[in-house]
């Protein structure tokens, strides 16, 4: 596949699960599995797709602002089932996924390592 598809894919995934992922701090009990479905495909494409990325530009050469990409990956997966657990921190969880997203653009962008 093309980097531009690769590219496409990833971004629309991630908007997904962005998305579900406050819509999970709002929703109610009863969507909890159907959220999570959601969410673990859309960050598994998430992952496939960066990591197809990674390939095609890279040439499977890593760079340091890549592993922070995926700790923010990894941290963003988790927020989901945290915000169904934790309905008292709902406001800290939805700081903490900002501050992921800034995290991800300003290292894609500025790529300081």
């Amino acid at each position: 596949m093309s980097p531009t598809t690769y590219y496409i894919i990833h971004l629309v995934s991630l908007f997904v699960l962005f998305g579900y992922t406050f819509y999970a701090f709002a929703a109610p009990a009863e969507t909890r599995k159907k959220v999570l479905m959601i969410t673990g495909i859309a960050s598994l494409l998430v992952l496939v797709s960066g990591f197809g990325l990674i390939s095609k530009i890279y040439q499977n050469q890593f760079q340091g602002w890549m592993f922070v990409k995926l700790g923010v990956w990894l941290a963003l997966s988790a927020l989901t089932g945290f915000g169904y657990r934790r309905r008292g921190a709902v406001g800290a969880l939805s700081v903490i996924a900002i501050a992921l997203a800034l995290v991800a653009v300003v290292m894609v962008y500025v790529k300081p390592f």
